[in-house]
């Protein structure tokens, strides 16, 4: 008989088959006609050329440690918050938010859930979610 702990961990990874099964740089889905990645369960993901390219404006030369899709993790332990990991993906979000502070680059960040609409709004399609549980 499985555990509670079992189930729970097969149904957050049933929920999370939509992500990537590897992330890809910025600049290696700048420089293809049609930009795409390949999912956990065999689909494929297309990114908006126009996001890429705004995306390339926010990091400058950082564009081949910007990996695609940005994770925003939706934890079980921080209720109330989402956490963004990787150094350029955190860069990017707080320049979206207006919160970037080149004294203060951060390896991770915690950001309030209210503010998931606003990231999304502007990056559908280089955005995606991923169900954690701690």
């Amino acid at each position: 008989m499985p555990t509670a702990e079992e189930i729970l961990q097969r149904e957050i990874f049933r929920i999370n088959v939509h992500l990537p099964r590897k992330r890809v740089p910025l600049s290696e889905l700048l420089g293809t006609d049609d930009p795409k990645i390949a999912l956990r369960d065999g689909s494929e993901h297309h990114f908006r050329k126009e996001e890429l390219r705004y995306l390339a404006s926010l990091v400058g030369e950082d564009l081949q440690n910007l990996k695609l899709p940005i994770i925003l993790e939706i934890s079980t332990l921080n209720r109330g918050y989402f956490r963004v990991r990787g150094r350029v993906e955190v860069r990017v979000i707080d320049e979206i938010l207006g919160e970037y502070d080149p004294l203060n680059e951060r390896g991770e960040a915690l950001y309030p859930r209210y503010l998931l609409p606003r990231i999304r709004r502007l990056l559908p399609t280089t955005t995606t979610y991923a169900f954690i549980s701690e």
